[in-house]
């Protein structure tokens, strides 16, 4: 059973409602109510309209909260010209129907403030079958006046169908050097092509930098794939080689002889087997037999370096040449505020308190993002040094337009694959049509409210030692939380 809860957006006629002067008063309310719930996930928000015209932030706080309905009224439609049966809404009541569309809310017509004698005529031309409840038939205009807002949204993709019912699903984040992937955890990332052609471009960029045109047909580049997987780079990098008429001697290193085993093939059926050496180990331990001018990896995660990628390619950096070439040359992380009532439910319903310290990956929908997101942590390589610690800390402050409730933080990632190349995840600019990486998701264990102007306060950790490495994240302002995964008491990436 559910509760749902039913919010004006707006002041009631009621005088004695003095209470809900402004809709941050009418968002307190529902927040207040939901706090003496203890955030229970069988208790909903519907939102009634009333006969308000909203601005253009006046739904922000809503936006990942747990609204199952929207209640609009039929005097909040009008008629333009000559026909009082076509009816229309405010651009701004229009973009928030939209948007409640879009998220799966039932809108709900409301014809309590019609005025009857004006529809008379209008019952009596339309219900022509006894029986028949007039006021379904009145309603009619109104009804299509929204369904022509779902018309025009936007439709999904062949591959937005297949993973919608993936939207808000939490994942739990990849263990690179413990798990052993099978076919399907490729297939994702293998058919990225938006990633690869940004991959070719920056591997023509550095092999055109490397090796002068004077010299193209004499000098062959040394060039390492870390992680070759079933192949995709090697692919890339061979196509790239064709476009420059740069000659290439490559070593694809993958620990995982289930994809070796599939690129073994490939390079059997496409004859690379001249240029192309494959290397069954942990690129860590690998004793390589000459050095390297270039090294390509796709180690990335959906936070950047939460799939060890530091230090994987710390542990190549040795046979790299002093003036070699990395791609990805650096990486930084970014972490964003949200309100995130379904994920926050889905864990809450684990029962199990451990799993609010803990990552996740998931295709985020239904959730509002509180800020702007901020850099977080950067890597760069080759390192400067060796004895750089890849242990980092960092304290973000985040402005918050509006009241909120913060569940968690999103995390992204922005990389640089070489000079001009970027590739990313980071809202601001994220590369368009790539569909390797979902969001990374950090919870609270206990949501923080958070009131309109004030500064949310967080401290972010990425700690090592010889076994795992692991995130600690805290807040303290507005209000302290507890240390989440202190000591990777929740969740870590093994090292070995």
């Amino acid at each position: 059973m559910q509760l749902w809860l039913r919010i004006p957006l707006g002041k009631p006629d009621d005088n004695s409602s003095a209470i809900f002067r402004t809709p941050a008063d009418c968002w307190k309310i529902w927040n207040s109510f939901r706090l003496l719930c203890d955030h229970h996930s069988n208790l909903l928000v519907t939102l009634d309209n009333l006969n308000a015209l909203p601005a253009d932030n006046s739904l922000n706080s809503w936006y990942g909260e747990p609204v199952s309905a929207f209640i609009i009224h039929t005097d909040c439609f009008f008629t333009t010209g000559d026909d009082e049966n076509v009816k229309h809404l405010s651009k701004n009541l229009q973009k928030s129907i939209t948007y409640f569309l879009d998220h799966s809310t039932q809108i709900i017509i409301s014809e309590d403030r019609v005025n009857y004698k004006e529809m008379e005529e209008y019952c009596f031309d339309t219900c022509s079958v006894a029986g028949t409840d007039h006021r379904i038939h009145r309603l009619h205009p109104y009804m299509d006046c929204v369904r022509s807002l779902y018309q025009q949204l936007d439709p999904l993709s062949e591959r937005e169908r297949s993973l919608f019912a993936f939207r808000d699903d939490l994942q739990p984040t990849v263990q690179p050097f413990k798990d052993t992937l099978e076919y399907v955890a490729y297939q994702n990332s293998d058919d990225d092509e938006k990633k690869f052609t940004k991959y070719k471009r920056a591997i023509c960029q550095a092999l055109l930098d490397r090796v002068p045109d004077e010299k193209a047909s004499e000098i062959t580049t040394v060039l390492v794939v870390i992680g070759a997987g079933r192949g995709p780079l090697v692919r890339t990098l061979l196509k790239a080689a064709e476009v420059t008429g740069r000659k290439l001697k490559v070593y694809a290193v993958e620990r995982n002889l289930n994809a070796l085993s599939y690129l073994h093939k490939e390079c059997n059926l496409n004859k690379w087997n001249d240029i192309v050496t494959l290397v069954h180990v942990d690129v860590r331990y690998w004793a390589a037999p000459e050095a390297a001018d270039i090294l390509v990896s796709d180690l990335l995660g959906s936070f950047g370096d939460n799939e060890l990628a530091p230090e994987s390619l710390d542990g190549a950096q040795r046979f790299l040449k002093k003036d070699g070439i990395s791609i990805p040359s650096s990486y930084t992380s970014f972490l964003q505020p949200v309100t995130a009532w379904k994920l926050h439910s889905a864990i809450k319903a684990k029962e199990d308190i451990l799993r609010f310290e803990t990552a996740y990956m998931a295709k985020m929908h239904n959730v509002a993002r509180l800020a702007p997101s901020q850099p977080l942590f950067t890597f760069t390589h080759p390192k400067s040094s060796n004895k750089e610690s890849n242990n980092r800390y960092r304290n973000l402050q985040f402005v918050i337009p509006e009241s909120a409730v913060v569940h968690g933080f999103a995390g992204y990632f922005d990389a640089t694959l070489y000079k001009d190349v970027h590739l990313g995840t980071e809202p601001t600019k994220a590369t368009p049509g790539v569909i390797t990486w979902d969001d990374h998701y950090f919870p609270l264990r206990e949501p923080i409210c958070v009131h309109r102007g004030s500064t949310l306060e967080v401290n972010f950790w990425r700690c090592c030692d010889y076994t795992k490495v692991w995130y600690e994240w805290c807040v303290t302002s507005p209000s302290p939380s507890l240390v989440h995964n202190c000591n990777a008491r929740a969740d870590c990436m093994w090292l070995n």
